[in-house]
């Protein structure tokens, strides 16, 4: 699910944010996702900013950037991103301890 939230006038020029929650049902296909997302920085940390949490089966992620096309851009790529590896991780699960 996400949710956009309208400017703030105090909040020190990072006006658009955004927040994108999943729920994996699995702690351990919400823990890679977030692991293998994590290395991704962002390319403009001046101009957006993106916070990761996990707790238990849930991914979120909240976006703040200075403009709203930094807000998109950066939205669209990390879901793209998230898409192809929530694909790969329902495609291959979890390899069990001494099984390949």
């Amino acid at each position: 699910m996400a949710t956009a939230v309208p400017p703030a006038s105090d909040s020190g020029g990072w006006d658009f944010t955004c927040k994108l929650e999943v729920d994996y049902g699995s702690e351990e296909h919400a823990s890679i996702v977030y692991k293998t997302l994590a290395v991704d920085k962002e390319l403009q940390p001046d101009k957006v900013k993106r916070e990761m949490t996990q707790s238990g089966s849930k991914l979120a992620v909240h976006f703040a950037a200075v403009e709203a096309r930094f807000l998109r851009a950066s939205f669209s790529a990390f879901v793209d991103l998230m898409g192809l590896v929530t694909k790969l991780v329902e495609e291959y699960g979890v390899a069990k301890e001494g099984h390949p």
